[in-house]
């Protein structure tokens, strides 16, 4: 399969872009593109939690219900939804690079704005609003990562930047419990609003385009020489540049009708409903916990602050996703994230049989935290492996999109049970169900989509002249 030809000027042979990363170090322009992501990840993780931890001072303060709360809680999360299934067809369009610019300074501007809203439903619109900045960042962030990272370390790199998601929630939740009693809730949004608006500053000066994606849509070679010079000085002796797709059929289909026609295409579509589900269901076991633990462990006994540091606790885990990575890089993907669903499922279990003992409390809590966030930080990588570059974009953003929809389930979830006066106990044992069936379906992914070695050159390739 051959795009448009363009004319290059170099004076050698055509070279394969991945080839070249491969074999070249990672570099210093790899580790600012690095830096750069985890830093978006990281606002994204703080940003996205810290409705959950200002949710009792606003139960306080403005003197509302539990279940009030739902449509507060739930706003961001269509926000995300929404942002992520509409940018990753912009990005396979338009670029990485543009979309994920606009994407934090939206999320940074209206999180701001929430920090000034006068009711529950001035707070909800913002939510929103920031949701969609924020499910538009995320995928397009892992993206832009996992096509600048050498095969051998991508799940590591993209997993170790996707625990900035994870440390920004928990890191929120330790900000919160200091901030609030010192400054109020609204400090927590302030602060939330302002650094990305800072950071969108350097990601205009600094943040380059998808190497992969140059090549893919046939920008000048010219273009592509300077860009991939900036990881190797090897690039500047190619005449051409190409990138090796598996799937000549489906990437043919991308090119048709764009990424949507790659993620539902025949050789995709079954991996693509199965990794939509895994992560709704894992985003059911994140929202269901970093919504409502907070209230739950204070109505089932504990000071506030003290609900809030072990909440805190859960988020924080998500730095087993770098020993995820580097066994996702040697072993089947699939089944090392499956085991963790399936640990999780356990561990939540256990969260609610310790209701009334603190110790216990913080060593299950912190427990759960690390092998649910292990599992759902992991799944951004798997889902950039499983697809080629022309519905990268779209493949990542539609999982962490329809994903989101488990996080809106898992809250208003709880929200309902509360509302029957379920226990604290039935509460986690209904929760850990979710584990159990997003291991389920990636044995299902396995079984039809197996992971194997990595296709020949040759399965389909993208050339220019």
């Amino acid at each position: 399969m051959n795009t448009p030809r363009t004319s290059a000027s170099g004076p050698g042979s055509p070279v394969n872009v991945q080839a070249l990363i491969n074999d070249s170090p990672f570099g210093p322009f790899q580790w600012l593109i690095f830096s750069m992501c985890f830093l978006i990840v990281i606002l994204d993780g703080f940003d996205t939690a810290a409705i959950g931890f200002i949710a009792p001072s606003l139960v306080a303060q403005w003197g509302i219900a539990r279940p009030q709360l739902v449509p507060v809680l739930t706003a961001a999360l269509y926000g995300l939804a929404c942002g992520a299934l509409v940018s990753g067809p912009l990005s396979d369009r338009l670029g990485r690079r543009v979309i994920l610019m606009t994407a934090v300074l939206i999320f940074g501007i209206a999180a701001l704005g929430s920090a000034f809203a006068g009711d529950l439903g001035q707070l909800t619109v913002m939510r929103f609003i920031t949701g969609l900045g924020l499910g538009a960042a995320m995928p397009n962030a892992v993206t832009l990562m996992g096509e600048y990272c050498p095969d051998r370390r991508r799940a590591t790199l993209i997993n170790l930047m996707f625990c900035g998601f994870p440390l920004g929630a928990a890191f929120g939740g330790f900000l919160a419990a200091w901030m609030i009693p010192a400054f109020g809730w609204r400090s927590v949004l302030i602060l939330g609003g302002t650094v990305p608006l800072l950071l969108s500053i350097v990601l205009f000066a600094q943040l380059p385009e998808s190497i992969r994606y140059l090549v893919a849509k046939a920008y000048p070679a010219e273009r592509i020489r300077d860009a991939l010079a900036r990881v190797t000085p090897r690039a500047l002796d190619a005449s051409a540049f190409y990138i090796t797709e598996p799937g000549a059929s489906a990437a043919q289909a991308a090119q048709e009708s764009g990424g949507i026609g790659l993620v539902l295409s025949r050789q995709f579509v079954l991996g693509s409903l199965m990794l939509w589900i895994t992560y709704f269901m894992g985003l059911v076991i994140f929202y269901a916990s970093i919504n409502w633990m907070p209230i739950l462990l204070k109505d089932a006994g504990l000071q506030p602050s003290h609900a809030t540091l072990i909440s805190a606790l859960f988020p924080l885990g998500g730095v087993g996703a770098v020993l995820s990575g580097v066994l996702m890089d040697r072993f089947n993907g699939n089944k090392v994230i499956a085991v963790c669903y399936l640990l999780t499922a356990i561990s939540v279990y256990l969260i609610g049989q310790a209701a009334g003992n603190v110790g216990m409390l913080v060593l299950v809590v912190f427990a759960a935290g690390v092998l649910m966030n292990t599992a759902q930080s992991s799944m951004p990588a798997l889902a950039a492996e499983f697809y080629p570059t022309h519905g990268r974009g779209t493949g990542v953003a539609w999982m962490l999109g329809f994903g989101r929809f488990g996080g809106i389930g898992g809250s208003a979830l709880v929200g309902a049970l509360t509302a029957r006066h379920v226990s604290f106990t039935g509460i986690f044992s209904i929760i850990a169900i979710a584990g159990v069936v997003a291991a389920i379906a990636l044995v299902i992914k396995q079984i039809g989509n197996p992971q194997t070695i990595k296709p020949a050159p040759d399965d389909a390739r993208v050339v220019l002249h």
